[in-house]
């Protein structure tokens, strides 16, 4: 691949470029300084936060069993199982400890301190007394849903310490060791984009449903949706999905930024394995949050899903500071596959733009 090309393919598919001193699939050459602070950190810091984050899901994971003993599991279908509808005590401990740990998840990975910005109606930033008039007009602005940009895994892990709300996540997290249980505490709505049976609603389907339930009823666990479907190098916005809009009920947009020095938090464009390693080696990562105003759709909204999505989408865009782009999911798994060599860069970079 040409250097030519490689400028080509990144300027054709810039939503997923790295920008981080550790370059395109967390394989660029490094300075000298850097080798010296990633192997230090390597034989230090990596072995220490890998100790205290199992130890994290384990206890949670051992307070998420004690809490479902001899407790039957909501039932939607084969496809779905859950524990998020527990009362009393139970629900409680689940919450609180999940919210705490959560961010003791947060905090041992290296995220100290995390800036949230909430924004008013009027665009002014939310100090800490107006905390307390969203508590108390709680009922009355209650969301559906949340909505957020996807950046990286460690999305979900504040959203938890945040709201501890429900996710979509694929069928075969609920079968992982100990995830599998705190998935199930959390309600996941759980996709097998493979099954074709008759019963199967689909994803769209299951989370309308979810998403009513948590608008009409204070107790539901809220959902949390990622409608970008993948995650980007933080610096722009994909086309939003609509099923996180069909249900027509107001909604919270959280726009996630991930500052970095060094490293990259985005998981763009490099293996699982490699970005954990690489994260656990940073000394400090940096996390920026916006809460913006609940979004209730207007009757014309209500009406076209595609025309709510599309007006959620602009004003994170405008209110993030984030560019809006065409590609999506099949577009980032054609620049994985021209990355790896798994594909004709000539090709790829001439084929007709859908």
């Amino acid at each position: 691949m040409t250097a030519e090309d490689l400028a080509e393919l990144e300027k054709k598919f810039a939503a997923y470029v790295r920008s981080d001193v550790y370059g395109r699939m967390g394989r660029g050459e490094l300075p000298l300084v850097e080798k010296f602070l990633l192997g230090f950190a390597f034989v230090t810091v990596l072995p220490v936060r890998v100790v205290v984050g199992i130890v994290i899901l384990v206890l949670y994971y051992l307070i998420c069993r004690f809490c479902t003993l001899f407790s039957a599991p909501n039932r939607d279908g084969d496809d779905q199982e859950d524990y998020a509808h527990l009362g009393g005590w139970r629900r409680a401990v689940i919450v609180v400890c999940g919210k705490f740990l959560s961010r003791a998840m947060l905090f041992t990975l290296g995220f100290y301190w995390i800036s949230v910005e909430r924004r008013s109606p009027y665009g002014e930033e939310g100090s800490e007394s107006e905390n307390e008039d969203e508590e108390q007009s709680g009922e009355l602005e209650r969301p559906g849903a949340i909505i957020s940009n996807h950046v990286s895994y460690l999305d979900i892990l504040y959203h938890m310490s945040s709201s501890f709300p429900s996710f979509v996540a694929k069928r075969s997290v609920a079968k992982i060791p100990l995830v599998g249980l705190i998935s199930k505490c959390l309600g996941c709505v759980y996709v097998q984009r493979e099954s074709k049976t008759s019963d199967f609603k689909g994803v769209a389907g299951v989370v309308t449903e979810r998403v009513v339930e948590a608008y009409q009823n204070s107790s539901a666990p809220r959902m949390m949706l990622f409608p970008e479907g993948t995650t980007t190098n933080g610096n722009y916005l994909l086309p939003f999905k609509t099923g996180a809009f069909l249900s027509k009920t107001p909604v919270l947009p959280v726009i996630l930024r991930y500052p970095f020095k060094r490293f990259g938090p985005a998981w763009d464009s490099m293996s699982g394995v490699r970005h954990v390693i690489l994260l656990l080696c940073q000394f400090v990562n940096f996390m920026e949050v916006i809460t913006l105003p609940i979004y209730h759709p207007s009757e014309q909204e209500k009406e076209d899903p595609k025309l709510y999505a599309n007006n959620v989408r602009k004003l994170m865009a405008s209110e993030g500071n984030l560019i809006m782009s065409d590609i999506g999911l099949a577009e980032k798994r054609i620049y994985h596959s021209a990355l790896n060599g798994n594909n004709n860069v000539a090709r790829v970079l001439h084929q007709k733009e859908e």
